[in-house]
């Protein structure tokens, strides 16, 4: 039987995409289709006291101007249902009249062309009664203003952890550092703006094309909203232009359905690239406060920590992304007393949900700046320290129980140093090489470290699932394979290492296999495009339904056809008063090593170059891989240099790609080198772990320690502006005066 898994196949989707033939969900059009546009909130905290759309209605071409009185269950959100549809007047549930931020949509208009769409929803008057507003998550605290009627406070989630004796580790603490750290907002910036197209199919369903991260969800939201039976409610990708999270909230869904659903007609809308940044959900701003404390050999004793994250105005995700910052706030280590805090906070500014890494990048940056400046407190190399800390299997984390078996994070980190040519190993450990010098006396440089693990799937109890269907096909010999399976394919290579996997799981040449996916009438749920989980809980999806298969094929059943539901190990929520949990059933594990250069004059800094080491269990696509490494450590560098959100009582005041600047050819690092560690994982299949999300999360606090050795200045906020990081030197004074 040929190999099919562990082959840097192209990926299924290249040719398309390359001659520039793939069908994206703004390219695709329906004759007789009307046009949407969505009239959004000019308040941040008010009640609408009335809608007025007599203007807009009189415009020729108009067919229909939306209001919240016409949308049947006027509430939707991925965990919460805490945002109305369309705010108004006239909707059932009580607190939808009142809009909490500039994304809250007030109306929405359909007519016969875009334009026309356009120009009538401006006209569109709406009356409010201005609220107080808060947009500090800390003053949000206090709860002296209720910002949202479904919770009991303005803290939709606290985590607390209560581990060993917190005394007692500072007790022994020799030596102890603290520090603040703040993490900026991030915008997805996916190459392609929401859109969609909604019509009635050949079975009447109301169905709905669109980008995404997961069918059956976005179906679920829609019938929801519509008061729909589920099965009149379709939903379809096309080809998917990214998502990095961004698209696991609604956006255009609802409003095509009820649009289609009410007028009988198709329906299309294309966001602009403003309304994409206005209007779409953020990474978490996260402060955070901390103090670490060690003995004089090094070993960690005691760490406090309070975080605190603006959720903004709805929950959207934050519950499950503090959740997951809370758990990585010790970073991959051993600390014996924990004393962790943990907070989601509404406010009135933009929602906040996933982004790649899920809370765990604005941990990270604080954990791995900790422990990079308890070693120079100690006067111990980064490396060395990490490893006399790191978790291995067995140990016991703050949770209060190991991670599962196969845990890998020292092997990384000494593959990561080994591989970085910046590292020795010696009789008495590890220790870094000197810096090269800059010719220029302005230009300084410097090396740093970093290390983190991320959960794969999902965790604190959720009842994880994924389902796959195999068909073989054919007489004497199998001549075809189907597999249906809707994960969706976000740009990540899904799809092919699907491919992939039931061919090595059947016995066929991948060219023989089919895949049928994102389409909620041809599937069943796969779960969510998020938390690194695919390749994992697909791959064991699709093993055991080829298992049941191929029992059918020998049993001479033609076509043999079998459906597997997969379900990992259980797991369990945080203990609401302690901390104690099992929180995930695997992880991934990665180390990072950044080169950096930093003008003292400017501020700027460049990121010469990045080695990435993952433990990725099996690659069952190595050029996937290395792609997604890349492409990671590009976008943690925008995040850690560049993209800088402006926002100023909850508004967005650079809403375009000319002034929030993302990395470009011209700013990617001169390296990246991938180091692929296959050590497997005892439950992925064929050992496969998750790692989409991995090499995002240490680049920030690698960079910070790089640009720590370059110039003796430790930056604590991200993004590294160049401003920001002049403030700094010159406060400390390095550069000119």
């Amino acid at each position: 039987m040929s190999e099919s898994i562990g082959k840097g196949l192209f990926r299924i989707d290249a040719e398309g995409k390359v001659a520039g033939k793939t069908l994206y969900p703004g390219d695709i059009d329906i004759e007789g289709q009307l046009w949407l546009k969505m009239k959004f909130s000019d308040r941040v905290h008010a009640r609408i006291l009335s809608v007025d759309t007599r203007q807009a209605e009189e415009v020729p071409g108009v067919v229909r101007v939306f209001t919240a009185a016409d949308v049947p269950v006027n509430e939707y959100g991925l965990v919460y249902r805490d945002q109305p549809v369309i705010c108004g007047p006239g909707s059932e549930k009580p607190g939808t009249d009142v809009v909490r931020c500039l994304a809250d949509v007030v109306a929405v208009v359909v007519a016969e062309t875009q334009e026309i769409a356009a120009q009538a929803v401006k006209l569109v008057t709406v009356k409010y009664e201005d609220l107080p507003a808060i947009h500090d998550p800390e003053a949000a605290l206090n709860n002296q203003l209720q910002l949202h009627p479904d919770y009991l406070s303005n803290t939709i989630c606290h985590y607390k952890t209560r581990y060993g004796d917190i005394d007692d580790g500072w007790a022994k603490a020799d030596v102890v550092v603290e520090g603040e750290f703040q993490t900026g907002y991030q915008e997805h910036a996916y190459l392609q703006p929401e859109a969609g197209l909604s019509y009635l199919d050949e079975e009447g369903r109301v169905t709905v094309i669109v980008a995404g991260q997961w069918v059956h969800e976005d179906q679920d939201q829609i019938f929801h909203a519509l008061d729909l039976p589920a099965e009149q409610a379709r939903v379809i990708y096309p080809a998917v232009g990214g998502a990095f999270g961004g698209r696991e909230d609604m956006s255009v869904q609802i409003v095509l359905a009820l649009a289609t659903w009410t007028l009988k007609r198709p329906v299309k809308t294309i966001w602009s690239r403003e309304e994409s940044i206005l209007y779409h959900h953020k990474r978490h701003p996260i402060k955070i406060r901390a103090k670490w404390g060690a003995t004089r050999d090094g070993m960690i004793t005691a760490v406090e920590a309070t975080l605190i994250g603006d959720a903004g105005a709805y929950n959207y995700t934050t519950n499950k992304v503090l959740g997951n910052a809370h758990l990585m706030t010790c970073g991959p280590y051993y600390v014996p007393n924990a004393h962790l805090d943990t907070y989601g906070v509404v406010t009135n500014n933009i929602p906040c949900g996933a982004f790649r890494g899920f809370g765990a990048p604005q941990a990270a940056f604080a954990a791995e700046n900790m422990m990079n400046r308890l070693a120079h407190a100690l006067n111990m190399d980064p490396v060395e320290l990490r490893l006399k800390n790191v978790l291995r299997d067995g140990v016991e984390y703050i949770t209060g129980t190991p991670h599962p078996p196969g845990v890998t994070m020292p092997q990384v980190i000494e593959e990561c140093a080994r591989q970085s040519d910046y590292w020795d190993e010696t009789e008495t450990g590890w220790r870094k090489r000197p810096n090269i010098l800059s010719t220029d006396p302005n230009m300084k440089r410097g090396v740093g470290f970093a290390a983190a693990y991320k959960n794969i799937g999902y965790s604190f109890g959720f009842p994880e699932q994924c389902w796959a269907t195999i068909e073989i096909h054919g007489k004497a010999d199998i001549e075809r394979v189907v597999v249906r399976a809707a994960g969706a394919e976000v740009g990540q290579g899904s799809h092919t290492a699907f491919v992939q996997m039931t061919a090595q799981a059947v016995g066929v040449p991948v060219e023989k296999v089919e895949l049928i996916g994102h389409d909620t009438a041809e599937t069943n749920t796969s779960g969510s495009a998020s938390a690194s989980r695919m390749t994992y809980m697909m791959g064991n999806a699709i093993r055991g339904a080829a298992e049941q298969a191929l029992q059918h094929w020998n049993d001479e059943e033609r076509p043999a056809i079998a459906t597997y539901q997969y379900r990992p190990p259980r797991t369990s929520p945080f203990d609401p008063q302690t901390g104690e949990a099992m929180p995930n059933f695997a992880y991934g594990y990665v180390a990072e090593a950044a080169e950096v250069e930093v003008d003292i004059e400017t501020g700027l800094i460049r990121l010469v170059r990045v080695v990435c080491a993952d433990d990725v269990g099996k690659a069952i696509n190595p050029i996937n891989i290395e792609g997604q490494i890349e492409g990671a450590i590009v976008q943690a560098q925008g995040y850690a240099l560049l993209e800088n959100l402006v926002v100023k009582d909850g508004q967005i005041l650079n809403p375009f790609l000319s002034t929030y600047l993302i990395p470009t050819v011209f700013d990617i690092p001169t390296e990246v080198k991938s180091v692929i560690l296959e050590i497997p994982s005892a439950e992925g299949p064929w050992g496969a772990r998750g790692m989409a999300e991995m090499p995002f999360i240490p680049l920030a606090p690698a960079i910070a320690a790089a640009v720590y050795d370059a110039v003796g200045v430790w930056i604590t906020q991200i993004p590294m502006t160049p401003d920001v990081v002049v403030r700094e030197l010159r406060k400390h004074g390095v550069g000119a005066s």
